[in-house]
């Protein structure tokens, strides 16, 4: 032990901890021990373990979700865009998103973080419904269908099944393609 690290690798060990042992494993030893470092070396980069967990739920939010929603606006095909949604979301670290869900229903803070990803991840997929289908009341329900079904598959108590979480998110594209969300009716 003794190396410094960095603090890109610090948020990473802090995600994999997230990942496999959830918000009750999130302590200093242990994000430390993953890396090799003493927790000097975490000092060097954070104030305090508080810093660290703020700036590690703010580098989550703006990698996770800011720059990815950023990235696909370039694409100028609507259709084209929602794919590259998907397959950002099949890519997220689930086990982390799970954990942090749980980790925001005890702290403000990340409550608050949780929220805005949500809307920002859900304005992503229905600006780009909408395009396609010309119904707020159709796109909203295929957004919502979306952010539905990751978040359902990041809170199962299950074990993971990225073929299975695929093979769902295929449907709801086809159905997409297919026009079944043009049945949706208009009211609430």
């Amino acid at each position: 032990m003794g190396a410094v690290g960095s603090r890109e690798s610090f948020f990473n060990a802090g995600f994999d901890v997230l990942a496999e042992l959830g918000y009750g494993g999130l302590k200093l030893a242990e994000v430390c021990q993953r890396l090799g470092v003493t927790s000097g070396s975490f000092y060097h980069y954070f104030s305090s373990w508080s810093d660290f967990t703020r700036q590690l739920v703010a580098h989550w939010h703006e990698g996770m979700t800011v720059r990815v929603v950023e990235a696909v606006r370039d694409e100028t095909d609507p259709r084209r865009r929602v794919d590259k949604l998907i397959k950002g979301a099949l890519e997220l670290p689930h086990g982390a998103e799970a954990a942090i869900r749980v980790w925001g229903s005890i702290d403000p803070h990340v409550r608050a973080v949780q929220a805005a990803v949500d809307h920002q991840r859900f304005d992503a997929v229905f600006e780009s419904a909408l395009q396609l289908l010309g119904n707020r009341r159709q796109a909203e329900m295929f957004a919502s269908w979306s952010v539905y079904l990751l978040v359902g598959y990041e809170q199962a108590l299950l074990p993971r099944n990225p073929d299975g979480l695929e093979w769902l998110v295929t449907q709801l594209l086809d159905s997409l393609d297919a026009g079944r969300f043009r049945s949706v009716p208009d009211g609430d």
